[in-house]
């Protein structure tokens, strides 16, 4: 079944009781990695980095880099996404800025850029090859590309699709928001790294560490309407973990002129 990204445009961010509060939970894991390999490997000063953000929906990861002093931009395709994330970055008193375009083609000048971050989004596009071109295109010689995605795996398989879209006793997540078919095998992608000059520096997976059966009866509370999907999100606790069955993440330098 195709990926339906139309499920961006009709469900609500920023909201407790709606699905996209679990990404929200799941977001600050991401951004402590990220934060932690510019700061701690890469010696970089967040405040006044340039950054894109690519697939900011409704500004879940924009906001966390904007509050630590960088200079971003989001763009993503979904007018209704883009909307919520201007007004809840103006309620918490944010400066980002927002533009629609599609990650296969981007809409600003090359070289742009300090930073390039694509999150949950490469399996969503209609060619990873051309999302990884425009990133690196609008990244500046020497500049860094951070990137999380799904392994195209059995486990991923059952966790993502099965276990959270299909199975209604557990399930979670919008019907087709994921295709297993467009998961990323890590090989995969920096392979296309490589052929786009990028050279990928890490590789670590996201998981949770609480015992699988606590999860489970989360998830069965989460589909009986006992808790919200921002709690069901937060008991995940998710966390960086060497497990790159699922969820992998990792960053890559563009070589410098």
């Amino acid at each position: 079944m195709p990926v339906d990204n139309d499920v961006y445009n009709t469900h609500s961010w920023w909201q407790d009781d709606q699905p996209f509060a679990a990404l929200e939970a799941f977001t600050p894991a991401r951004f402590d990695y990220f934060r932690d390999v510019l700061t701690n490997k890469l010696r970089l000063e967040l405040a006044g980095l340039k950054v894109l953000d690519v697939g900011c929906g409704g500004g879940l990861l924009a906001e966390l880099f904007a509050g630590a002093g960088c200079l971003v931009t989001g763009v993503d395709p979904s007018g209704p996404s883009l909307e919520a994330a201007g007004e809840h970055a103006r309620q918490s008193g944010l400066e980002i800025t927002y533009q629609q375009g599609f990650a296969e083609e981007l809409p600003f000048p090359d070289g742009t850029f300090d930073l390039v971050y694509c999150c949950d989004t490469l399996e969503h596009v209609t060619s990873v090859d051309q999302a990884v071109g425009e990133a690196v295109r609008v990244l500046k010689p020497g500049g860094h590309y951070l990137y999380d995605t799904i392994n195209r795996t059995f486990r991923s398989k059952l966790a993502m699709i099965k276990m959270a879209q299909d199975w209604k006793s557990v399930s979670f997540a919008p019907k087709d928001l994921h295709d297993w078919k467009s998961f990323i095998k890590p090989a995969e992608l920096h392979a296309v790294f490589r052929k786009h000059g990028l050279t990928n520096q890490d590789l670590v997976g996201f998981a949770s560490n609480r015992p699988q059966l606590e999860l489970l009866k989360a998830m069965r509370s989460r589909a009986r309407g006992e808790i919200t999907y921002g709690e069901l999100g937060r008991r995940f606790e998710l966390g960086v973990h060497k497990d790159t069955s699922v969820i992998y993440a990792g960053y890559a330098r563009k070589a410098a002129k």
